[in-house]
């Protein structure tokens, strides 16, 4: 397929550059749906951020033990997802990592479905949901996407989290770099989430929510899902756990898959169907 049928957005939000690749449409309709998705972005930075005064995020902080909060849709979607992940990684993946660098112990938090609330139950929620929200941001999206028929995407959050939907005419999908977009190893993805976590960036800022102490991997971890938000979360757990817990919880699901580079050598843990690392030409 030629790059000139697909039609390429950007926008800034949550301190990021957000993409989106539309290919098949006329570019007047493509723009309009991904005006429509950058607005869904833009809702969910206002409600999720905990830099923003009025965020639900900054108001459950507030909360003290006994107190609960009745969140809108999206935030208990979101942090019902960060539970489950929570659980699903044995504690590896955690939004209230960074509470220990304030508090002696993890805070102790429950959801109740019935009335979409949370429940503060010991401690300060100081929640951050910077490892799993601009994946959950990108699966939204891509609701939308899909609701103004435009089936064929890459979303793309500042090169480390990525949601693709279906593949471009006469392709098998869309051709994504390890690292950049000029990386030579490649994934062809269609229809799942591949997200990164590493230190280059940001420095030692992943911290093992089991016991307070920076992330012991000092290569970049890549995870293969079937969401943007479990790719997200499950990439971050993969820079504290180690190899054979890593095995462990992919076993657990046959569309996670775990891809580390250890000395330039990949390793890979688990299965997906779009998991075969290739050498491959940029496909955008």
């Amino acid at each position: 397929m030629s790059e000139a049928t697909i039609h390429v957005f950007r926008h800034s939000a949550m301190a990021t550059e957000f993409q989106v690749r539309i290919a098949g449409e006329e570019r007047t309709y493509a723009a309009q749906a991904a005006q429509a998705a950058f607005s869904v972005t833009d809702e969910l930075e206002s409600v999720l951020s905990r830099f923003r005064a009025n965020s639900e995020i900054t108001r459950i902080a507030e909360l003290t033990p006994g107190e609960s909060l009745r969140l809108s849709e999206p935030v208990f979607a979101c942090l019902q997802i960060a539970r489950r992940m929570e659980f699903a990684t044995r504690g590896a993946f955690s939004i209230t990592a960074s509470a220990l660098k304030t508090q002696p112990t993890k805070p102790l938090w429950a959801l109740a479905e019935k009335d979409f609330s949370v429940r503060c139950d010991s401690g300060r929620l100081e929640f951050d949901l910077g490892a799993i929200g601009k994946g959950f941001a990108l699966d939204r999206m891509a609701e939308v996407l899909r609701e103004w028929e435009c089936p064929a995407f890459l979303l793309v959050a500042g090169g480390s989290s990525i949601v693709a939907g279906g593949a471009p005419a006469e392709s098998a999908g869309w051709s994504c770099g390890l690292g950049d977009d000029n990386s030579k190893e490649r994934l062809c993805l269609q229809n799942c989430s591949l997200s990164g976590s590493g230190l280059s960036v940001k420095g030692r800022h992943i911290f093992d929510p089991r016991t307070g102490t920076p992330a012991r991997r000092q290569n970049r971890a890549w995870v293969l899902a079937d969401t943007g938000a479990e790719s997200d979360a499950l990439s971050t757990a993969c820079m504290v756990l180690t190899e054979t817990e890593i095995a462990g919880i992919v076993a657990k699901n046959k569309n996670w898959m775990a891809l580390l580079n250890e000395d330039g050598q990949w390793q890979e843990f688990g299965g997906h169907p779009a998991a075969q690392i290739q050498s491959a030409p940029e496909n955008r």
